[in-house]
């Protein structure tokens, strides 16, 4: 059966039929397209479409379908054009010619709209539940080395020295930016386009805000054209997705890079890494590769719907039937990837005096005492060009900050005090970051604890 059709002499062709056809991915919106009839279903009875034992016809028969929907059974042999198409012929089945009621004064093109949103709605909710499961995680690592020195690096070179849990903070306000972004996205796609018809607002006097009510929908679209072409919801959904999958490939990057050979800091769980098959030694990060490779297909999903929306006139053209592939595409492997990285962190171990080594053998200090300098009265930039000449010198003879004594310190430069010399321990410097957002302990036990709250707020606690 086709929801349209009166007036075509002929029936489409086999090839059109095969290259138009949606069921195959749309399907997975069936329980927000019987959610929706429902909702609408009551709306025709307030119109006087339906009566009420109508109306509970039709509601209990959609119930059915959606217990039956659950069962592979519901799809075998359907060759329907779309979900939309499958639902009113199942229907129909159960209540004969009143599904034929059901679509009065509604269009497929607000009715995939609501699906999309309705499904949105929940995927959103889901993807913030696993956000904020791993935010915690990286918050129970963080307090598992609470004075961890490490290296901070800039152009992958060795910076200044931070705390274990500075860093890992930096990946939580990623990801609280990434929950903030998601809860943005999921109010614009809370938004009920029922009762646009199919551009021009239906012709029937639906009370919009009932419905809305219904489907818990914070407010009403308020133009109709818009709504028959518009897909700048999913886009918010799909962008905040990409950012996420960049965070979560940089983490990735990260810890790919942190327990190499190389590096030797972390150490990564069996659970999340596999072998070789030639190479007996080996234990390769696979988790955290795929992960970084899964973010390509997210930022392709989103690269996809954005240019294909691109050059549509107003308003429903047919292109944008190819909406839901890459929208189900981002949202599975977003979701893969958040639940990946929440086992990888928990199966971590941090090595801290690996990193705590290489940051008192190399010249992490050396913003440290060019700010004690501009402390004691030193012009900053004459300053920074002491420091300079000191590692300059210190590499020339091969010396760490901590061969030199105070005496030498202080014979290096006149500038130079003896109290400086501690500052060669990279521990005493980040002692002075105590601004909001700095690395000294006093401020990173602060952001702690502040994060716990901020993260407890997000999970309604």
């Amino acid at each position: 059966m086709k929801l349209w059709g009166g007036r075509f002499e002929t029936g489409p062709s086999e090839v059109f039929e095969r290259f138009s056809g949606s069921l195959h991915f749309d399907k997975r919106l069936i329980e927000a397209d019987i959610r929706g009839s429902q909702a609408f279903a009551r709306a025709l009875e307030r119109v006087g479409i339906l009566t009420a034992d109508e109306r509970q016809q039709l509601v209990e028969a959609f119930d059915a379908l959606l217990a039956e929907s659950r069962e592979p059974a519901f799809y075998e042999g359907a060759d329907d054009e779309d979900v939309h198409t499958l639902v009113i012929r199942k229907l129909k089945a159960k209540v004969a010619g009143l599904a034929d009621k059901i679509h009065t004064g509604r269009s497929r093109n607000e009715q995939v709209s609501l699906d999309i949103r309705l499904w949105l709605r929940d995927q959103i909710d889901i993807t913030r539940e696993l956000l904020a499961a791993l935010m915690q995680a990286m918050l129970k690592l963080a307090r598992q080395y609470p004075d961890a020195v490490i290296p901070g690096y800039t152009h992958l070179r060795r910076a200044q020295a931070v705390l274990w849990p500075h860093y890992l903070l930096a990946y939580f306000e990623m990801f609280a930016r990434d929950y903030e972004r998601f809860t943005q996205a999921r109010a614009r796609v809370n938004v009920l386009p029922l009762g646009s018809g199919a551009l021009a607002g239906s012709g029937f006097p639906f009370d919009r805000e009932a419905i809305a009510k219904d489907l818990g929908f914070d407010s009403i679209t308020r133009n109709s054209m818009d709504v028959s072409g518009d897909r700048d919801f999913a886009l918010d959904f799909m962008y905040a997705a990409s950012t996420a999958m960049m965070h979560l490939s940089r983490i990735s990057e990260d810890w790919i890079l942190y327990s190499s050979e190389e590096f030797r800091w972390l150490e990564l769980g069996d659970g999340v890494t596999s072998g070789s098959s030639l190479m007996p030694q080996k234990k390769n990060p696979d988790s955290l590769e795929l992960i970084r490779g899964k973010c390509g297909r997210v930022f392709g999903s989103f690269t996809s719907l954005f240019v294909t929306m691109k050059g549509l006139p107003m308003t429903y053209n047919r292109d944008m039937q190819e909406d839901k592939e890459p929208i189900f595409e981002a949202a599975d492997q977003l979701a893969g990837s958040l639940e990946m990285m929440q086992v990888v962190v928990e199966s971590a171990t941090l090595r801290p005096e690996i990193p705590a080594a290489a940051a008192e053998d190399s010249w992490v200090v050396a913003t440290d005492l060019a700010e004690a300098l501009a402390r004691n009265g030193t012009p900053f930039h004459k300053a920074h060009q002491i420091a300079g000449r000191l590692v300059l010198e210190s590499v020339r003879a091969g010396k760490k900050p901590s061969d030199w004594t105070a005496e030498e310190l202080v014979a290096f430069a006149p500038e130079f005090t003896a109290e400086m010399a501690k500052l060669f321990v990279p521990t005493e410097g980040m002692k002075t970051r105590v601004v909001p957002g700095g690395t000294s302990p006093k401020s990173v036990a602060s952001a702690l604890d502040q994060a716990d709250v901020r993260l407890a707020q997000m999970l309604g606690k």
